[in-house]
Parts: structure tokens; sequence; C-alpha cells
């Protein structure tokens, strides 16, 4: 026992080690944790015997629950609402139109019959986020607008559909007499009504116990996540369509030491994808690899140079974006470990012929991640697609906590102890500053002179992590509004919004009317005519 700890220990430190070194190379990380497991293997220098499927199905199963759940946790609906159209269609018919192309390819020419054909296609539909935003952070490439938000939204969404088509392959090949159409009606009909109970009775549930230790809360949640993958796969539905609308929903919700569950789901996905990856890396035998390397290579340009390209230009057709754009999207279309865990499951299934779809997918991702991977940079800058306006790699659920700050609300009762005093004359502690002030139907920037009355509602910064409210804030580079660089706040014309912080050199402060605005701020703005309505009486803050 002692010794299979050991093991495991070094094997974690050997995945955190390497992956750091993978950042000099510019390999992604993944990559690392696979190619460990390979040396690990059967066949490697170590030689750990690890054939067993069933074992590798069912963590596989628990890692993507988790990563899924997280990619949609992640995603801030208000920000990507003007791509969801375009997101949405490569994630269903975007998906289709790959997968037939690919099969059509595969059966022209490779020794596969129709029905295998779109087996491997199906398997390798679904891309991974994962592994274009590790790169895209790694190189610190911030995207035009609209870019970022396609590709998570559609590399989050598209691996239910992914695994539908796979279930549908299976079935016409163990030559089931169940409906293609209502398999396919029942698999997101359910998925997506369990997706929305399991995340009602999860905000019910969070809003009745009132739990304060963030540990908790964290397991609680993480408890509800498993729940809506097995609900939705007990009554036949999508598992994975449950578990990612599960989570966009809860992520666009209010929910207690929210901050705390983002840092901890972000802590078990990275450990679970370094377990997922050197997994798959031990159950493959690289023995075997060379029997299906001219098969993996030439599924490989067919995905990338054909049919990824003709599904995306053929989903965007209907919007304004340009062929480079387009162009990039389509490189972006990486495949990762949703693809290889799906092939796991076509070899479990009694439907499964004896070609090696497992070491072909394996070979089809490492040769996506590493070559489409690696290039990637350069196809943004060739394709012209880079805007350092925008930061691909913020998450804007999370925004007030990145910031370290956080917003508190103080509604001025008869008998509060502010009343009637300026700000000036009040002892507020030094970390906070009062940054807006509603006033009826009247929203301003208070300075010291500012009396506060009875019925004010004043908001202020403050590093104090408790008692934090969440506004609907938003970004607003100065690149997009260059007449405001070189004048004071004051001289804006801000009949829309206020600006509660500047964000300079990632650096923030609390501007003044005499701040100068410069080339390179971005503004984080909340709107006027917000309306402050605390769930239960404001803190009475005293002097």
């Amino acid at each position: 026992m002692n010794e299979l700890l050991i093991l495991c220990a070094c094997i974690m430190i050997l995945c955190i080690v390497f992956s750091k070194l993978s950042v000099r190379i510019g390999m992604p990380a993944l990559v690392v944790f696979l190619l460990l497991g390979m040396a690990f293997g059967s066949d490697g220098f170590f030689q750990i015997h690890f054939d067993d499927y069933a074992l590798a199905e069912n963590v596989s199963y628990l890692a993507l629950i988790f990563i899924m759940f997280y990619g949609g946790f992640c995603l801030n609906l208000k920000a990507a609402r003007p791509f969801i159209a375009q997101a949405s269609l490569l994630a269903t018919a975007g998906i289709v139109i790959s997968a037939l192309a690919l099969a059509a390819i595969c059966h022209a020419l490779l020794p596969f019959s129709w029905l295998e054909s779109f087996l491997i296609a199906s398997v390798l539909a679904s891309t991974d986020a994962a592994s274009v935003f590790s790169i895209l952070r790694m190189k610190k490439l911030n995207l035009k607008a609209g870019l970022a938000p396609i590709l998570e939204m559609e590399s989050g969404s598209n691996d239910p559909f992914a695994y539908l088509l796979t279930m549908i392959a299976l079935s016409l090949l163990s030559g089931s007499e169940t409906s293609i159409f209502f398999l396919s009606l029942q698999q997101i009909l359910l998925g997506i009504g369990s997706g929305i109970l399991i995340a009602g009775c999860t905000l019910l549930v969070f809003r009745f116990l009132k739990i304060k230790e963030s540990g908790l809360n964290s397991i609680l949640l993480a408890a509800f996540v498993i729940l809506a993958y097995a609900f939705a796969s007990l009554i036949k539905g999508n598992g994975f369509l449950s578990v990612y609308l599960c989570g966009v929903i809860l992520g666009n919700c209010k929910l207690p030491q929210k901050a705390e569950q983002i840092h901890f789901f972000d802590s078990i996905s990275s450990m679970i994808q370094i377990v997922l990856f050197f997994m798959l890396g031990l159950l493959s035998f690289p023995s075997q690899l060379p029997d299906a390397i001219f098969s993996a290579l030439i599924i490989f340009l067919a995905l990338t140079f054909f049919a990824r390209p003709i599904a995306v230009f053929l989903c965007l057709i209907p919007f304004s974006l340009s062929i480079k754009e387009k162009l990039f999207l389509s490189w972006c279309g990486l495949r990762g470990a949703a693809s290889i865990v799906f092939a796991i499951v076509a070899v479990l299934s009694p439907a499964y012929t004896d070609f090696d779809i497992f070491h072909i997918v394996m070979i089809v991702s490492l040769l996506s991640i590493t070559l489409q991977g690696m290039l990637l940079p350069k196809a943004a800058k060739w394709l012209n697609v880079i805007d350092e306006s925008n930061d691909t790699s913020r998450t804007f659920n999370d925004y007030l906590e990145e910031t370290a700050m956080q917003l508190i609300h103080v509604q001025i009762s008869r008998h509060h102890p502010w009343i009637d005093k300026t700000l000036q004359e009040i002892e507020m502690p030094p970390e906070m500053i009062a940054v807006l002030l509603k006033r009826g139907n009247e929203a301003f920037v208070p300075d010291g002179a500012t009396k506060l009355l009875y019925h004010d509602h004043l908001v202020l910064v403050t590093t104090n992590r408790e008692n934090g409210i969440q506004l609907e804030m938003e970004e607003i580079p100065l690149s997009k509004h260059k007449q405001w660089i070189g004048s004071p706040l004051a001289d804006m014309d801000t009949a829309k919004f206020l600006i509660i912080l500047i964000r300079r050199n990632d650096d923030y402060f609390v501007p003044d009317g005499t701040t100068i605005l410069q080339s390179g701020d971005v503004l984080i703005a909340c709107e006027r005519d917000v309306i402050l309505k605390p769930e239960k009486e404001p803190p009475m803050l005293a002097h």
C-alpha cells in the first residue's frame, strides 16, 4: 500500500514538473500527461500493466462531468448573448456536418464500412476547449471580440451532441430497431429538463440551508453536479447536456461564496485532467500505434482541412464574420479528452467491431493538440485575429473576485449613524471607498461634501470580502473610444453608465473626476439606472 501511494505521489509531482517545462517549449500540458502515462504503461519504461477499459470509462465519465460543469459554470450569458446563435449552430449542426463529411472520407479512403466510418467521425466530432484556451493563455493571445466566446460556448456545449452521435452510431452497428429520431429527441429533451430541474433544486437547497462554510458549500455543489448527470442518465436523457446546462444556470445565478466555489472547481478540473490524460496514456499500448498511424493521419488531415472548415463555413453563412475569422475558428477545432473517452465507450459496446478505434482516436488527438495547438499562435497572427484590448483569459462570472475587491451596499435608514453626515465626516475603514450614491431615480458619484439622506443607497468598494454584492458590470476598453484618451473623467459623456474602477497595466483603482484617461485603460462600469434591491437588511456600518 505504501509503495502504491509513493508511486501515485511521484507521478503527480512529475506531471506538475513536466507541465511547467512544457510551457517553455510551447507544448500543451495535456500532451505531457498523456506521454507520461505511456511511459509508465505496459509498453513503457516502467511497464505498469493496465487494460481495464471499464474502470477507465467510469473514471473518464466522472472527469468529463466536472470538466463540462466547470465550462458551463464559468460562462457569463450576458457577455456571451450576442454570440449564442453562432456557437449553438456550430455545437449542433456543425457537429453533424463535420461527422458526415469525415465519415464520407473515411469510407472512401480507408477500409472501413459506412457505419464504422460514421462511428469514428462521431467520436471525433467534438472540440476541446481546455486545449485551445490553455494555449491562448500560455501565449497570452487576446482574440478579436466574439471569437473567444464562440469557441468557449461551442467547445463547452458540443460534447453532449458528439456523445449523442456516438450512441446513434453504436445503435446502428448493433442492429437495434430504436428510432434515431426518437433516441435523439429523448436524449436532448430529457437532458435539458434534467439540467433545469437539478439547477432549480440546487438553488432552493442553498437558499434553505444558508451554509457559511465555503468548503461545505463546494462539496454540496459537487454532489448536485454528479446528481445532474446521474439523474439524466437514469431517465435515458443526455447526462452531459444536463451537467453543462446545470452549470450555465448556476453560474449565472447568485450563489453564496461563489469565488471560493470557482476556485474549488478550477482546482478539481486541473487535477482531474492530469489523472484523466495520464490514465488514457497508461491505457494505450505504444507497440500498437504503428498499425494505426496511417489511418489516423488520413483522418487527421481530412478532419483539419476538410470536415471542420466545411462545418464552420456552412454554419456561419448567416453571420458577418470575415473569412480569416472563419479560418481561425476552423483551425481551433482541436480534439482532446472527450474524443478519447467516447472511443473507450465504443470499445466497451457490444456493437464494437475489431478495428482499433482507441489508438486511432488517440493518435488523431495527439496530432491535433500538438501540431494544430503549437501552430495556433502563428495562425492567430497570420489571420490577424488578435486584439489586445480584449482579455481572452477573463472569466466574467468571477470578475469581482479577480479584482480582489467587493462592493458593499448600504441603505441609509432613519436611525443609521451616517444619516445627515457628509462622507468626509464619516470615519470609514481605510480600505473602503464610496463609488456610487443612488437617491430616488438619480445615481451619481459622491464626493466628500455629499451629505447622506434618509433612504439613500450607497455603494462602497472594499477589499473586505464579507457582505459583498454583485452588480452587472461591463468593460469599456479605451481602444474603442480613442476620443476620450487624454481627457479627465469629468469630461466624459456618462449619461448611461457610471465608472466604478479603472484597470491600468493590470492594476485597479477608483477614479475621480480629475483622473486623466490614458491609452490602454479599461473602464469598469455599471449602468447608471441600476436598481439596488438587497435580499436582506443591509449591515449597519458604525463609525
